[in-house]
């Protein structure tokens, strides 16, 4: 009997072993899932946090968004000083102030239209919880085409164009290209310097450019407003006279302009120009000389802050661009049989082609490539002649070899630069255009803009 007493006394104790041993493990397994349990509540709340941070400071990003489609050159929050600007972050429904986003604002640098948001949000539960979303927006300019032109035009099987190009009027394209080539016409009547002898019905595009290239022709598309691309001369001209370069009518041949590498730009005065005959883009006999041939230095200087110079007459221009500048060839008011062309006698080369050096050109007539200008040439320039065309005139018997443009032309008339006749041939029968990327949001001082406003061109956050 006493054995049978001992033993269910040792049952008990094993019993309450086992008990002591589950709750013991029972205890430390809720211990780890509430301590689990806790930090994943924690993690939840820090990622809420950081999400409401996150959108908290993207509300910032558009309010500035907001602020610079109806204020487009405000770039310290109307406060008239420096940032950064704080705002409080209202919940629509309650009415409270929840968070705070804080606003950096880089305003364009000259000659820019991009502007740099940095919107750091925060809530007011948590401040030390911040996101940061960093946005650039830029107003394009209508340097957007690396060739364009209200006329027809014949692309020949020596050029190759890289970048868009748009023709209000017709297209041969024989050449090469790689990106959109569209014309506003669905057919057109081909003239004899386009190759058709006699005049003939064509479509808007057509020739003998291979089928690569032929993808990427698109006609007819909308007519590009020349009108938009005119400059306002006015306020050019008055900005250079403040604090620009301004240059008046002058009683010899005109100016000469030759930019240095050291960052300067020297004035010359014309005084006189060589003999040269030949035709326009009319087929007309002209003797209008396209070089100079004498020349006295007036003054050199930094090229200005604003990158203005605006000359009342005709004007050269070469030599290698350091900085950003606008050159203006025009007579305010306009006189359409008087109007001032620009020349280009030699290379113009940028320093670097990182889009920290440009240059503008806008010829209220012409932009005319001197009859003396080298076998092998380069333009790197954004191009606009006003209200005549961008070439060179035919000159029998002047056969050059390599023309090389890296930017951008805009031509309202007939471009030409190489042409071939019963005369001789004449130009450049090798022509390379690229077009400059930088220019569509980086364009020259005072150069045009779209009317479109500002576009977003970068997102990222941290």
């Amino acid at each position: 009997m006493k054995n049978l007493i001992r033993s269910s006394s040792d049952q008990r104790g094993v019993i309450i072993i086992y008990e002591l041993l589950i709750i013991f493990i029972f205890s430390t397994v809720m211990v780890a899932t509430i301590s689990y349990a806790v930090s994943q509540l924690k993690a939840i709340s820090a990622a809420v946090r950081q999400e409401a941070a996150f959108q908290i400071a993207e509300a910032g990003v558009n309010y500035y968004q907001w602020r610079l489609a109806h204020y487009p050159e405000d770039f310290e929050d109307g406060t008239g000083g420096a940032g950064p600007y704080v705002h409080d972050y209202v919940d629509a429904d309650t009415e409270e102030t929840i968070g705070h986003y804080s606003l950096d604002i880089t305003a364009p640098p000259v000659g820019s239209t991009i502007v740099t948001i940095r919107s750091t949000g925060y809530t007011t539960a948590d401040p030390n919880i911040k996101k940061t979303v960093t946005v650039k927006y830029g107003i394009p300019s209508l340097a957007k085409y690396a060739f364009l032109t209200n006329s027809d035009v014949y692309i020949g099987s020596s050029s190759t164009i890289s970048g868009e190009l748009h023709s209000n009027g017709g297209i041969r394209f024989d050449g090469v290209g790689n990106a959109p080539i569209t014309s506003a016409k669905s057919t057109y009547t081909c003239q004899p310097i386009s190759g058709c002898s006699p005049a003939q019905t064509k479509p808007g595009i057509w020739g003998s450019a291979p089928a690569a290239t032929q993808a990427f022709w698109d006609y007819p598309v909308p007519n590009v407003d020349f009108s938009t691309i005119t400059s306002d001369f006015a306020t050019i001209k008055a900005d250079a006279q403040d604090s620009g370069i301004y240059l008046p009518p002058d009683s010899r041949r005109g100016y000469s302009l030759v930019f240095n590498a050291n960052g300067t730009v020297s004035v010359y005065e014309v005084r006189t120009v060589k003999s040269e005959s030949g035709y326009d883009f009319d087929g007309d006999y002209t003797n209008t000389s396209t070089s100079y041939n004498s020349r006295t230095l007036l003054f050199t200087q930094a090229i200005p802050a604003n990158g203005l110079i605006f000359a009342e007459d005709d004007t050269w221009v070469e030599g290698t661009v350091n900085g950003r500048a606008l050159v203006v060839a025009a007579t305010l008011p306009h006189q359409q049989n008087s109007s001032p062309s620009i020349m280009i006698q030699n290379d113009i080369t940028y320093a670097a082609k990182d889009g920290t050096d440009t240059l503008g050109l806008i010829g209220q007539d012409n932009v005319l490539i001197s009859r003396s200008a080298p076998d092998d040439l380069e333009i790197d320039a954004a191009i606009v002649a006003q209200y005549g065309a961008y070439g060179q005139y035919y000159y029998p018997n002047n056969i050059k070899d390599t023309l090389t443009v890296y930017g951008a032309v805009s031509s309202f008339g007939v471009a030409g630069t190489y042409w071939t006749g019963g005369r001789g041939d004449s130009g450049y029968p090798t022509r390379n255009t690229t077009y400059d990327a930088n220019l569509l949001y980086g364009p020259p001082p005072s150069f045009p803009i779209s009317s479109s406003g500002y576009q977003q061109i970068s997102w990222s956050s941290d």
